[in-house]
């Protein structure tokens, strides 16, 4: 129940995963009171398709019917494109941020962790 993908025309058309906490990440603001999307890829034959609207869509249904008050996702360096993408799908820009302890997060957030963007959706 954390794994998650979109299957249209009888193929995989994307893929996310979804975690219930992200102390490491979002630090003081994690209080239990939101889902995390992480992961998000989308097949090459469906680039364009929008899938992050439909994402979005059911992130915050599930975020609601769990009680939670945010839909929250990060992604790594300075990437103005994706800044634009999460942004037209509803989600808040908070900022670029510096983790400060990644020593339990994967590899990749060691090479980048003074480029940490965050986003979030409050759920009405």
């Amino acid at each position: 129940g954390r794994q998650w993908k979109l299957i249209t025309r009888g193929q995989i058309a994307c893929v996310w995963a979804v975690t219930f906490n992200d102390k490491e990440i979002w630090e003081e603001k994690e209080k239990n009171d939101a889902i995390y999307l992480h992961r998000i890829a989308v097949n090459p034959s469906f680039r364009g398709s929008r899938f992050i609207d439909v994402i979005v869509g059911w992130a915050k249904a599930y975020a609601l019917g769990l009680e939670k008050k945010y839909v929250r996702l990060d992604t790594l360096g300075q990437n103005t494109g994706l800044i634009k993408h999460y942004s037209s799908a509803g989600f808040t820009f908070l900022g670029m941020f510096q983790l400060k302890n990644v020593d339990s997060l994967p590899e990749h957030y060691h090479r980048e962790r003074n480029s940490c963007l965050l986003f979030e959706i409050a759920i009405a």
